[in-house]
């Protein structure tokens, strides 16, 4: 699938009336439960190991492509950070593919594990402790 026909994929995806942070988490988590369990079978079947560190990479790549799109509705600084992530994904991955090693993949799992958690926290509860922590960090909390 070239990363045209995989965009288009993924908006449709996007289009049938699901959420799209619930997509993208769901992608994400899928992702990482695929790297855990060629983590555990890295010696035994390569092929799984590289399996999985490509799809992996093909995600970030649709993610990276989407963000990088000028349609795209987030603020300039959350777009050069996804960014950033995704860059140091493509070295994570390359590493991984080019010396296999189960060690290799636990940074890649946590990181669809935390972005994946907070696409599925609720934006207000996110927003809410945004605040929370800024009032605590100012001492303007009142007990």
């Amino acid at each position: 699938m070239s990363l045209g026909n995989a965009r288009t994929a993924y908006t449709q995806t996007q289009n049938l009336g699901g959420n799209p942070r619930s997509t993208e988490a769901r992608a994400l988590m899928e992702a990482a439960r695929r790297l855990s369990d060629a983590r555990q079978m890295v010696e035994q079947d390569l092929e799984g190991y590289r399996t999985a560190l490509r799809l992996n990479w093909r995600l970030w790549t649709i993610i990276q492509c989407d963000v990088a799109s000028p349609e795209n509705p987030l603020p300039p600084e959350l777009k050069a950070n996804i960014i950033s992530l995704s860059i140091f994904v493509d070295r994570q991955t390359l590493g991984a593919l080019s010396e296999p090693s189960s060690a290799k993949l636990n940074v890649l799992i946590d990181i669809n594990r935390n972005i994946a958690a907070g696409l599925m926290a609720r934006p207000e509860a996110a927003a809410g402790a945004a605040a929370e922590q800024k009032a605590v960090a100012g001492g303007s909390v009142a007990v």
